[in-house]
This record gives C-alpha cells, sequence and structure tokens, in this order.
C-alpha cells in the first residue's frame, strides 16, 4: 500500500511539473516564486486605509460671500475646491407701466450653489464645523467612513507578485515565451500602481459635497418699455395725423361715389319718375269732387 501511494505521489508531481512546463513561463529555480508569494504575503500597513467622504445641505444669507468664504477656508486647511457651481433663477415676474417709454420690472429671485471641496482627512470635523457655522441652518448633514485596506491589501499583494515577476525577467530566470507577455505584465503592474496611489489620496483628501442656498431676494428694475404698442407720439403731431386722415377719408368716400356714378344717376332718374307718378295719383281724386 505504501509503494502504491508512492507511486501516485510521483505521478501526480510528473504531471504538474509538465503542467509548468507548457505554462507561458519556463522556470530555472522554482524557490524564487515562493520567495515571492512569501514576501507579499508577509505585507502589512502602517495604517488603515479609511475613505472619508462627506454632504452637508444649509442656507446661508449670501450664496456669493458664503461661496468665498468657503474656498478662503478650504485653502487654509490645504485643501481644494474642485467643483462649483452657482445659479440664479427668478420665480415670480410683474411688470409696472411707469410711462409710455419706460416700465419696472419686479422679480422675485431663488439663488443656490453646489461645491465639491477637498481636504486633509484629519481636518475633516473641524472642516464641517466652520461651514456649518457659516449658514442660517442645516437640513442636512452627512459623513461615510468606508474601509478600503482589504482592496488595498489585493493590490498591494497583485503588485508587488507582478514586481517580483519583472525582476526575475530581468535576471534571467524567468523566461517569457512570448513578447507580448512582458508588455502584459507592466501594463497590470502600471494599473496596481495607479490604484494604490488612488486609495493613498482618497485617504488622504476627504471629499465634502456642498449645497446652500439663500431666502429669495426681490430685486426691482426700470427698464424701457420695449412693446412697440404702448408707443404714442405729441399731442398735436396725433391731431394733425387724425385731420389729414379725416381728409383723406372724405376723399376716398368721394372717389369711391363716384365710381359708382351711374348707379347714382340711374337712381336719381327712378327717384323722380316715381315721384311725379305718386303727385299725379294724388292730385286726380281732388278734380272730380
Amino acid at each position: 500500500m505504501k509503494i502504491k501511494a508512492l507511486i501516485v505521489l510521483l505521478s501526480g508531481a510528473v504531471l504538474l511539473y509538465s503542467c509548468r512546463g507548457n505554462s507561458g513561463y519556463s522556470t530555472l529555480e522554482d524557490n524564487t516564486t515562493d520567495t515571492a508569494l512569501v514576501a507579499a504575503d508577509s505585507t502589512e500597513f502602517a495604517q488603515a486605509k479609511l475613505v472619508k467622504t462627506a454632504d452637508l445641505t444649509f442656507t446661508v444669507k449670501n450664496v456669493e460671500q458664503a461661496a468665498g468664504q468657503i474656498s478662503a477656508l478650504a485653502r487654509q486647511y490645504q485643501g481644494l475646491v474642485t467643483h462649483h457651481h452657482m445659479r440664479s433663477f427668478a420665480q415670480n415676474t410683474k411688470v409696472v407701466r411707469i410711462n409710455r417709454d419706460s416700465v419696472m420690472r419686479v422679480a422675485a429671485y431663488s439663488t443656490e450653489a453646489d461645491m465639491t471641496v477637498k481636504v486633509p482627512s484629519e481636518k475633516l470635523d473641524e472642516f464641517m464645523n466652520k461651514v456649518g457655522q457659516m449658514g442660517t441652518h442645516v437640513m442636512a448633514r452627512n459623513m461615510d467612513i468606508e474601509d478600503q485596506s482589504l482592496i488595498y491589501l489585493e493590490s498591494q499583494l497583485k503588485l508587488n507578485s507582478r514586481k517580483e515577476l519583472v525582476t526575475q525577467q530581468k535576471k534571467g530566470r524567468i523566461k517569457l515565451k512570448a513578447p507580448e507577455d512582458a508588455l502584459i505584465f507592466k501594463d497590470a503592474l502600471v494599473d496596481e500602481q495607479v490604484n494604490t496611489r488612488r486609495i493613498d489620496d482618497a485617504v488622504k483628501y476627504s471629499v465634502v459635497s456642498l449645497n446652500f442656498s439663500q431666502n429669495n431676494t426681490v430685486m426691482k428694475e426700470i427698464i424701457v418699455n420695449d412693446d412697440v404698442s404702448d408707443y404714442r407720439g405729441p399731442f398735436f403731431s396725433r391731431l394733425g395725423l387724425a385731420m389729414q386722415a379725416g381728409i383723406n377719408l372724405f376723399t376716398d368716400v368721394i372717389v369711391g361715389l363716384a365710381d359708382f356714378w351711374l348707379f347714382l344717376l340711374a337712381g336719381i332718374i327712378i327717384w323722380i319718375l316715381v315721384a311725379r307718378l305718386t303727385r299725379k295719383h294724388t292730385v286726380l281724386p281732388l278734380t272730380k269732387h
């Protein structure tokens, strides 16, 4: 039984060796890969990789002034404003006519702004407290902490393994059968380096999303009346134009009647004939008596 078990183990070892020989790498020293794995497994962190994010929604007296104060506060904490958008739109508008040429427009404007700020994580609470003190009312305040330690460990282990493979390949201990394999490993090495740096940056700097607004502002302004239907000329000019229009209307009526002169003549003749016939009928009964 012991001999059969030994034969099975030897057969498995030969099969494993043959599979490794058919892979994309041919190793000259097997203990190098074991050393790399042991070195990778021994990776430790100096501290946990905690990523902090926060958001704050509040109202202020003046949005523009608050945005300037927040930017100055971010610079004071060695932070950076990565996004700033301020908008204002009219909710209600009314136009009051002052005179023929001018009107007064009264509008109620609503103003709000969005900002995204990156501040050092150790100063996050202090920064949030000072920003909240700038407002007149805090409507919402949130903070989330995400532990990225395992993701960072995974990236670090992959990075160490790829570094070890590249080192062994340069020393000639590992030979690549396909030239494009070297490029693939180097690209993967760069990806892991970027990923670890991205996590380090997220741990070092926290992202804060701010949304703040102010009460509606009523604005009055006198502007030019652009409604041409309201335009009227001076009184005497309009009186002269009216008299001229009356003369023109009278002449137009005369000219229009002149176009029907034949009908007018026929009508006059018919009217005379009818009048004479009517007169004869009224005179005859009187002569009989």
